[in-house]
């Protein structure tokens, strides 16, 4: 129902920035929430943030105050700024939403490597 492209991963050394975009298409109107998901090698897959169509936002202890998710409605588009990087946020990302009505996720893109360096 939603398709997902994600862009903007890539190597960065530790302490500095990258954003992560995911543009949303299709039947985008019935978006209750976006969010953005990670999972690094041999760990289980966590919620890093989560913005909902109200703007409320959640993000995961290890990352508040480093990361902001935002969201560009026009463009369809959500974002995640991540600052001062660590060599533990090394992951694929993901992002999702869920639709209305749902009590999960339903959609997703395919991931996009971030891998930053000491």
């Amino acid at each position: 129902q939603v398709q997902l492209v994600e862009s903007g991963g890539g190597l960065v050394q530790a302490g500095g920035s990258l954003r992560l975009s995911c543009a949303a298409s299709g039947r985008t109107f019935n978006i209750a929430a976006s969010g953005w998901f990670r999972q690094a090698a041999g760990n289980p897959r966590e919620m890093v943030a989560e913005i909902s169509n109200g703007d409320n936002t959640y993000y995961t202890d290890s990352v508040k105050g480093r990361f902001t998710i935002s969201r560009d409605n026009p463009k369809n588009t959500v974002y995640l700024q991540m600052n001062s990087l660590k060599r533990e946020d090394t992951a694929v990302y993901y992002c999702g939403t869920r639709s209305y009505g749902s009590g999960r996720y339903d959609s997703w893109g395919q991931g996009t490597q971030v891998t930053v360096s000491s």
